[in-house]
């Protein structure tokens, strides 16, 4: 009987070890398995600027701007653009601040217009798009 008892309990004893060392190869091969995509994940968060092709920045910099304000200086940029000459420097300021893609139309009728400076200066926000 004592015999029967001392088998029971190693079998018993040998289950619990394995059930352990299973838990463990496990935790390890799920540590193996996230590493690398924490390493993925912080390449793709260094490309922020790189991943935003609409918008061109000057400085390398994004500018954090709300839609809601972009359209409405962009409006107030095509306005201010029929006007006379200090009224097209003013909308040259705003193509300046938004400083993407959807000014380009503004500065080429900039490259085209009768006065020296507004050409100058659509000149010198062009340029930085190429």
């Amino acid at each position: 009987m004592l015999n029967f008892f001392a088998i029971v309990l190693i079998i018993f004893i040998g289950l619990l070890i394995l059930i352990f060392q299973n838990q463990k190869i496990k935790n390890a091969i799920n540590i193996k398995r996230s590493y690398p995509n924490k390493v993925k994940r912080k390449k793709r968060s260094n490309n922020n600027f790189l991943n935003n092709k609409k918008n061109f920045s000057y400085k390398h910099e994004e500018k954090k701007i709300s839609v809601f304000y972009k359209n409405s200086q962009r409006n107030k940029m095509f306005t201010l653009f029929q006007g006379n000459t200090e009224d097209k420097l003013k909308a040259l300021k705003i193509a300046e601040e938004l400083a993407d893609k959807s000014t380009l139309p503004i500065l080429r009728k900039g490259l085209r217009d009768i006065s020296p400076e507004v050409v100058e200066i659509s000149a010198l926000l062009i340029r930085k798009f190429k």
